[in-house]
């Protein structure tokens, strides 16, 4: 592998962590939508959800700390798109509050969680997207040896 199909790896592997991020998110609401899933000891909304979002907040969380400030160094012309990114992190983080507390409150909110589950897939997807176009090309400029995908992005894995 080339330096530059190295770089490349970054934006894929921001990519690939946004996938896994979408797929526990996917197996959340499934596991909402399918009562027999939902109401089967091996299913728990609480522990599902308290997963996918603790995984969801350790991506931000390493983004906001690590991966923004340094593309903000090497890119300067990036900082509003950063800023917006991380607003969007505080918007994304209030309504994984929400999800965790009806979670937490028992099945008979299930409803209401399906509802603001929804409204986070589409959220989600819309600043996955708009975040992967805008700094892929920053990313693919960066050393990976010297910035690991799990420094910048957080540990892979770990969604489920």
């Amino acid at each position: 592998m080339t330096a530059a199909q190295q770089a490349r790896a970054l934006s894929r592997e921001l990519t690939e962590i946004h996938d896994e991020l979408r797929q526990s998110l996917r197996q959340l609401r499934a596991g909402l939508a399918e009562p027999d899933q939902a109401r089967s000891p091996a299913w728990s909304l609480r522990a599902h959800c308290a997963g996918f979002c603790a995984a969801l907040v350790r991506h931000h969380g390493t983004e906001d700390a690590t991966a923004f400030p340094l593309l903000a160094r090497q890119a300067p012309e990036l900082a509003p798109v950063l800023a917006e990114l991380q607003a969007d992190h505080q918007v994304i983080a209030e309504i994984l509050r929400r999800v965790e507390e009806l979670a937490a409150a028992g099945p008979a909110d299930a409803g209401e969680v399906g509802g603001e589950l929804d409204g986070l897939a589409a959220i989600l997807e819309s600043h996955f997207r708009w975040e992967e176009r805008r700094i892929a090309a920053a990313l693919d400029a960066l050393d990976p040896v010297a910035h690991p995908a799990a420094e910048l992005f957080g540990p892979a894995g770990g969604a489920g």
